[in-house]
């Protein structure tokens, strides 16, 4: 278990931070504990304003509120003060109750009467979206939301959100689609001539046959049939999430999403794709890249959001799953295991981009994005986040916010439950933009 998580069940742990020096938490305080050594408690939001109190490490402390990347506390001489959202981490109930989830929430949009509380949490799992049928009604709504980059520009300069030059290390370029690398098709020509050396020979046909087969499926393809393929599975894929959830039924939410989101693209390295973001309708607390920039977050996680910032610092990671091309590469993988199990072992040429979409999604649904990524993808995927958030014109810790307000549930909750299943612990999650400092953070 890492050692900054404390699993408590509410009533001790409120009783526990009310008897611990540090400030009294009381029924409407969220328990935290003091996560950095030396920690300055300011007069208001701002670094700027005078320090009032400094916090020892694992100090016991409640938090009353939050305001943007602030945490309010009440000390015990009655005063309150601010500290920033990772000088603390959220101590861990045992089990989500309905008065965590109130807490979690107390500065999402369910503060502003969205929220709707009482929907069952339904989820979806890996057999939904593997059997899920293609929604193209609701794909076709899903796009119809989509918007250009300079609507989403516009849309950043009235918000105030202005573009930065953040470097970021090892960036995914944009691919070349100029189709001046050699094709696959090409490629697999130099193999047939040595099929057909081999025939002359007496090889074994069938093993050559197979041998052949595999080699024609797992060949390196060039960059333009990789975007094709990536354009062509993104559809696919997410119409079959859609099939399982619908979209939605609140357009200014879809529409929020999409200026949002493709105003974060915009400052990735592969700006050019189709971006498309959704809302779908499900309880859970969860969201999906699919390939070829097809992002999907749940509407029980949309609501859990306090601003644009939180709702950008979602978003921003999925894009980094979409650039890296994360899910992409697990799919090519299960082309390639997959090779040798073909019913017949012809010399079928490789299908084409939409023929290759549709036999993966018909073998798999969309039960991809419930596959768990390696998890350094997940940790590149986290501090890559912070780079377009800082690119984008937002604070980075606006994600790490986001991570305290899960952590805040429980620490199996079952709105998170599948999301627990794919991705690392959220502590260790914390621990890692701990030690790398959030890129870009200007600790303003």
């Amino acid at each position: 278990m890492n050692t900054h998580v404390r699993c408590l069940a509410i009533p001790a742990l409120l009783a526990l931070a009310g008897a611990t020096a540090g400030a009294p938490a009381r029924a409407a305080e969220l328990p935290a504990m003091v996560h950095k050594p030396g920690v300055e408690v300011r007069e208001a939001p701002d670094l700027r304003s005078t320090s009032i109190a400094t916090l020892a490490r694992d100090a016991r402390v409640g938090i009353s509120a939050q305001q943007g990347l602030w945490y309010r506390l009440a000390l015990e001489d009655g005063r309150s003060g601010y500290v920033r959202v990772n000088e603390v981490r959220m101590l861990h109930a045992a089990e989500e109750t309905s008065e965590a989830g109130r807490r979690a929430v107390f500065q999402g949009t369910a503060g502003r009467g969205r929220v709707t509380e009482t929907a069952t949490v339904r989820g979806i799992d890996a057999s939904d979206l593997a059997g899920g049928r293609h929604d193209a009604a609701g794909l076709a709504r899903m796009e119809s939301h989509r918007v250009d980059a300079a609507t989403a520009a516009d849309h950043a300069g009235l918000r105030g959100w202005q573009a930065r030059s953040v470097p970021l290390p090892g960036e995914a370029e944009e691919l070349d689609t100029s189709g001046s690398q050699a094709t696959q098709a090409e490629k697999r020509s130099g193999l047939a001539a040595a099929r057909g050396l081999l025939s002359k020979l007496g090889g074994d046909p069938v093993g050559a046959s197979l041998g052949a087969r595999v080699a024609d499926r797992a060949i390196g393809k060039s960059d333009r049939e990789i975007a094709e393929e990536e354009l062509a599975l993104g559809p696919a894929v997410a119409g079959r999430v859609l099939g399982v959830a619908p979209l939605w039924d609140d357009d200014d939410a879809q529409a929020r999403v999409n200026l949002v989101g493709r105003w974060l693209a915009s400052q990735t390295s592969r700006p050019g794709l189709p971006w498309t973001f959704g809302v779908i309708d499900d309880g859970e607390i969860n969201a999906f890249a699919a390939p070829g920039g097809y992002v999907l977050l749940t509407r029980g996680l949309y609501e859990l959001l306090a601003d644009d910032a939180e709702l950008a610092a979602v978003i921003a990671h999925e894009l980094g799953h979409v650039v890296q091309r994360d899910h992409f590469e697990v799919i090519r993988k299960q082309q390639v295991r997959e090779a040798g199990k073909d019913a017949v072992l012809s010399r079928v040429s490789a299908p084409g981009p939409a023929a290759y979409a549709k036999d993966h999604v018909d073998r798999h649904g969309a039960a991809v994005l419930l596959t768990g990524l390696d998890r350094e993808a997940e940790y590149r995927a986290d501090a890559t986040a912070g780079v377009y958030l800082e690119r984008a014109g937002f604070d980075p810790l606006a994600f790490y916010s986001v991570l305290q307000k899960m952590a805040s549930l429980g620490t199996r909750p079952a709105r998170l439950a599948r999301l627990y299943r794919t991705h690392p612990p959220l502590d260790a999650r914390m621990d890692r933009l701990d030690a790398g400092a959030p890129p870009g953070d200007r600790r303003r």
